[in-house]
């Protein structure tokens, strides 16, 4: 859970970090970038915000944000129904960010979020550039992190059902609650 004020703080956060990486972003958008605390209510911990530029039955475009250090949990992309689940492209733009996907242990410059060891199991680290992108096929578990600068990425995937991702935390709740 978080307050009216967090949110409302993250979101101006975060579109000042979107237009610092050159995207455009008008002001009336601001309060449509989702603020997701994964129900941990430690956003500058584990988090994520996310503007949707278009979501389809086919396709989807995103800009994700990362604060410095935030982390985006352990997840993957289940299937649903007929549709064998999200495969998405993950563009970094701008700032430090840090992927860890199945493969040895090679976790340097990032962190596991303290006393999370159980739930953070993937421990082979891509740090990637601006430029640099990865594809994650549906089902294929992965989480991120921001470095000491944050990073804002591009999303491009087929259509998207966050609230319906896996995670390795149990307590996860995709769908943030924003007190009043």
């Amino acid at each position: 859970m978080i307050s009216k004020s967090e949110q409302r703080e993250a979101q101006q956060r975060a579109a000042r970090m979107m237009r610092n990486a050159g995207i455009q972003i008008m002001d009336d958008e601001i309060e449509k970038i989702e603020v997701v605390d994964f129900g941990l209510s430690q956003l500058s911990r584990e988090g994520v915000q996310v503007f949707t530029m278009v979501n389809t039955d086919r396709l989807a475009a995103k800009v994700l944000v990362l604060f410095p250090n935030q982390t985006e949990p352990e997840h993957w992309h289940p299937k649903v129904g007929n549709d064998p689940g999200k495969q998405e492209t993950i563009r970094h733009i701008w700032g430090d960010v840090r992927f860890y996907v199945d493969g040895p242990d090679t976790l340097k410059e990032g962190f596991v979020v303290p006393g999370k060891d159980e739930v953070y199991r993937l421990r082979h680290e891509i740090v990637l550039k601006p430029g640099d992108q990865l594809t994650f096929e549906p089902y294929e578990k992965h989480w991120f992190q921001g470095g000491p600068r944050g990073a804002v990425l591009y999303s491009f995937s087929t259509t998207v059902r966050d609230g319906l991702d896996g995670f390795t935390d149990p307590v996860i709740q995709r769908v943030t609650v924003v007190e009043e």
